[in-house]
């Protein structure tokens, strides 16, 4: 099988990653792609926006799969520039991937589907700002409407900063604060049948003991050995298969990875948010886990076949992720910075903890240099938490970037729970 793979961050190298060690894949592909990727898969210049570009160069390649990995080139139509062309692509369409494009149409989803999540205003003017922030009181929650990056939502008790947030942006949400920790849950469907993953948990904010400001995520663990053993099967039965189904019913079929970030609150499960793709830093730790190889079940996806693929086979152990970010991420990051120990840690702690590449490039001489906010994901497995995470961050340890920063914080908790003798291992904040 021959695979394109659409996207550079460290998403798309786990994704690569994981395709590279699937026998059934003959030719791995990747455009944009990163310094890391490069070392898995040939690279293509392309504008992954594009969506005819994209098209085009997957027919040139014979490409018998087309896997888009960033939101935004799903939410610019790419996946129906490939679908057009006859090529099968895991990815929803223009339409469906409203679903994480626009908060407004995720929530009017829920409510025709059932699906429980926050109670919720779509606000336009600074009249219905002021009244949504009434309304519901701190803590604030206020989401821009749109894409941005997963840095779009301020959670927030001060007044004036929720409102600064609601009033630079065309169109907010502004919803009641939910409770209780945060659960990413992603699943595989067709638009009919519907495969869930494992779930696993990330750490929004940039700082150790959750402080400063939002990012698109600093670090992950999988798996939650404080989650009830049905959170799986009652997050299948009210919101995954319902959603699906409810964007069947309404026209837009939902081919691809469904995410969802859901609250376990006081209440029960609600969810926050949806995506259409493949979260990072969430992506790195579940397909670590992940025994079944990874091509068939894109494929299966893609051509409408999930119905009869096999149930999915995972690792027994656990697996966690650091992210090393650039200096002063989130706000204005600092580039072209040399990294160094990238080799250190091929030669040292592989293939337990190895790097996957975000924000970087390669210079006239092949030395690796930052090229965005989050640099690299350093990803470990091991038969439990503590062990994963020390691997994790022996590895960290050995790359320099400088004015680099990562938490130092990442499942400290709940591994040193799970640890404990017959202690119930607890959730992170």
């Amino acid at each position: 099988m021959k695979v394109l793979v659409i996207g550079g961050g460290a998403r798309e190298h786990a994704l690569c990653r994981s395709l590279s060690l699937d026998p059934d894949v003959s030719a791995l592909h990747c455009a944009p792609g990163n310094a890391g990727i490069a070392e898995v898969a040939e690279l293509h210049a392309v504008d992954a926006l594009d969506g005819t570009a994209v098209a085009e160069l997957a027919a040139a390649l014979e490409a018998d799969l087309v896997v888009v990995g960033p939101e935004a080139p799903l939410v610019a139509g790419v996946a129906d520039a490939v679908r057009a062309r006859g090529i099968p692509v895991f990815g929803p369409s223009a339409e469906a991937a409203r679903l994480e494009g626009s908060k407004a149409f995720a929530k009017d989803v829920m409510a025709a589907a059932g699906v429980p999540t926050a109670r919720s205003y779509v606000c336009t003017t600074a009249a219905e700002i002021d009244e949504a922030l009434d309304a519901f009181g701190a803590p604030y929650v206020v989401k821009d409407d749109g894409l941005a990056a997963g840095k779009g939502v301020v959670v927030t008790d001060d007044a004036e900063q929720a409102r600064a947030h609601a009033n630079a942006c065309d169109r907010v949400v502004i919803e009641e604060f939910l409770d209780g920790p945060e659960v990413s849950l992603f699943a595989v469907t067709d638009g009919e049948s519907v495969v869930p993953l494992q779930p696993a948990q990330d750490f929004k904010r940039a700082y150790d003991g959750d402080a400063g400001p939002n990012t698109g995520g600093m670090g992950a663990y999988s798996p939650l050995p404080w989650a009830d053993p049905k959170l799986v099967d009652e997050v299948m039965d009210t919101v995954l298969q319902p959603t699906v189904d409810e964007l069947r019913r309404h026209g837009t079929p939902f081919s691809g990875l469904l995410y969802a970030g859901l609250a376990i609150t006081s209440r029960g499960v609600r969810v926050i948010e949806f995506n259409a793709r493949f979260g990072d830093p969430e992506t790195q730790v579940v397909l670590a886990r992940l025994k079944t190889p990874l091509a068939g079940l894109l494929h299966a996806a893609a051509t409408g076949t999930l119905g009869t693929f096999p149930t999915l086979r995972w690792s027994d152990g656990a697996a966690v992720t650091v992210v090393i970010a650039s200096h002063n991420y989130p706000d204005t990051p600092r580039t072209g910075d040399p990294i160094e120990g990238l080799a250190d840690v091929a030669e040292h702690d592989a293939p337990e903890a190895y790097v996957l590449h975000a924000g970087t490039k390669r210079d006239g001489s092949g030395a690796v240099l930052s090229a965005g906010g989050r640099v690299l994901s350093v990803t470990a497995t091991g038969s439990d938490l503590t062990t994963a995470r020390q691997r994790a961050y022996r590895a960290v340890g050995r790359i320099s970037l400088d004015g680099s920063q990562h938490r130092t914080d990442i499942a400290a908790k709940v591994a040193e729970a799970a640890a404990g003798a017959g202690d119930e291992a607890a959730p992170q904040a």
